[in-house]
């Protein structure tokens, strides 16, 4: 019986129910990244010059053939979603970054004019030395 309650404490833990609710987000997201490459940007990118190559073949010994083409189109579609993830982490990033220098800027606490405790920013009365604090 210890076994089952270890292995219930291990999956209930907080950082397994992050990382299985990551993955579940990822696979998700990578349904909309691999759609928004395969129906929006490649058919962009095939206007512009033709960039299927899954007929390119090297033939081999009898019917056998190196399909070369297929792995180039998966190279390139890989370096288009590595792109687009990194232009979307990169604004993802630069928007925390933003919002979490706003929360920095500002103040929380004040201090006060009378025994230069600091106290919090919304305080009327110093709880140290008990004066009133103006505005």
């Amino acid at each position: 019986m210890g076994f089952v309650k270890e292995f219930k404490e291990f999956i209930m833990r907080g950082n397994v129910m992050d990382m299985a609710v990551g993955v579940i987000i990822g696979g998700a997201f990578s349904a909309i990244v691999t759609s928004l490459v395969d129906d929006i940007i490649s058919p962009l990118l095939g206007c512009f010059g033709g960039m299927d190559f899954s007929e390119l073949a090297i033939p081999l010994v009898g019917d056998s053939k190196l399909l070369i083409g297929n792995f180039i189109n998966a190279v390139i579609s890989f370096l288009i979603i590595a792109l687009i993830l990194f232009a979307i982490i990169k604004a993802a990033n630069a928007a925390s970054a933003k919002l979490k220098k706003e929360e920095e800027a500002a103040p929380v606490t004040k201090i006060c004019p009378f025994c230069k405790s600091e106290i919090h920013i919304e305080a009327v009365k110093c709880p140290f030395c008990a004066s009133d604090v103006a505005e």
